[in-house]
C-alpha cells in the first residue's frame, strides 16, 4: 500500500502549479513558470521519498495552457531532459504517479466543442506522463461527467466517446465515482462495456451509494483493474464538520481512517489522501501505519 496526497506540499516553500492569466500568455512566461514548476516538483518528490510517501498526484497546471490553442510552443522537446530526469527519479524510487484534470473535462458532453477541448486536455496529461517515461500504472482520473436530464443516454454517450479515444489516452484513463451523479455501480456499468478501470473514492461513496459497504464497493472496483494497470487507486477523505455535504475535511480524522483500514483489511490498494492540509495528514498516516508494523 502506497500513501500519498495531491499536488501541493505546504512544507517546502514552493509550488509546482504556478500559472498566469491567459491575457499574460507569452513564450517567456510559459518557460519561466514551467521551469519553476519542474524545480518544485523535484523538491516535492524528494521530500516525499524521504518521508515514505510514495504516491503523488501531479498538478494539471505543471505546464500552464498546454492544451489551449494559444500554446504553440514545443514544451515537450524544450523540457525533454527535465522530464527524463524527474521520470528516472520516480522510477528509481518506485513512486506511483497520477493526474486529475479539472471538472471541465467532459467527454460525455452534448457539445462537440467541449468534447474536443476535453480530449485535447487528456492528450496533454498523457503526453506529460509519457515524457516522464512512466508506464500505464501512472493514471489519469476523470469523472463520468454530466447527466443532462437523461442518465442512461449520458452513460452511453461516454461509452461511445471513450471508444473513439486513441490508445495513448485509453491506456491511462480511469473513472471515479462522484458524490452526486454517478455511483460505483454506475461506473461499473461503463467499465463492463469499455474495460476502463474504476477508481474508488471512499468519501464520494459515502455521499452516493446503493447500500454497499466500503469493502463491497472496493472489491467491485478492484475487479476492473488488471495486473498491468497497477494496484487499485483509492481516494480517501471524510466530511468537514458543519460544511456542505461533500466538502473535504481540513485535517484527517484518524479514528475514521483506522475504521476504513479495518473494514478493508487484506485488500491491496494505493491511497490518495484528499485532505486539505495535504502532506501533514499524509505524514500522520505514515506514522500510524509504521507503528502498526
Amino acid at each position: 500500500m502506497k500513501i500519498g496526497y495531491p499536488c501541493i506540499n505546504r512544507n517546502i516553500g514552493c509550488t509546482a502549479n504556478s500559472t498566469f492569466r491567459l491575457a499574460s500568455y507569452s513564450r517567456e512566461n510559459l518557460i519561466s513558470k514551467v521551469e519553476n514548476n519542474l524545480s518544485c516538483l523535484r523538491n516535492i518528490l524528494e521530500f516525499n521519498v524521504k518521508q515514505g510517501l510514495l504516491f503523488f498526484r501531479i498538478s494539471s497546471d505543471l505546464v500552464p495552457f498546454a492544451s489551449h490553442p494559444i500554446c504553440r510552443f514545443d514544451w515537450l522537446n524544450h523540457f525533454k531532459t527535465d522530464f527524463k530526469e524527474i521520470g528516472a527519479f520516480i522510477q528509481k524510487n518506485d513512486l506511483r504517479i497520477s493526474m486529475h484534470p479539472d471538472q471541465f473535462v467532459l467527454i460525455n458532453a452534448k457539445d462537440s466543442d467541449i468534447v474536443k477541448r476535453s480530449i485535447n486536455e487528456l492528450e496533454y496529461h498523457c503526453d506529460l506522463l509519457d515524457a516522464l517515461g512512466l508506464d500505464k500504472t501512472a493514471r489519469v482520473q476523470i469523472h463520468v461527467g454530466g447527466v443532462y436530464g437523461e442518465k442512461d443516454k449520458s452513460m452511453q454517450r461516454f461509452i461511445r466517446e471513450y471508444r473513439k479515444l486513441n490508445m495513448k489516452i485509453k491506456k491511462r484513463l480511469v473513472i471515479e465515482n462522484d458524490d452526486k451523479l454517478y455511483s460505483v455501480k454506475d461506473c461499473l456499468v461503463i467499465s463492463n462495456e469499455t474495460g476502463i478501470p474504476v477508481l474508488f473514492d471512499s468519501f464520494h461513496h459515502q455521499c452516493l451509494n446503493h447500500g454497499e459497504t466500503n469493502r463491497e464497493s472496493l472489491v467491485m472496483a478492484k475487479s476492473t483493474w488488471k495486473n498491468s494497470d497497477g494496484s487499485l487507486m483509492v481516494d480517501y477523505s471524510s466530511q468537514k464538520s458543519g460544511a456542505r455535504k461533500g466538502t473535504h475535511t481540513e485535517h484527517i480524522n484518524m479514528r475514521l481512517f483506522r475504521q476504513f483500514l479495518a473494514e478493508t483489511e487484506g485488500l491491496n490498494f494505493d491511497i490518495m489522501l484528499e485532505i486539505k492540509d495535504k502532506e501533514k495528514s499524509a505524514l500522520k498516516v505514515i506514522k500510524a501505519l509504521n507503528n502498526l508494523i
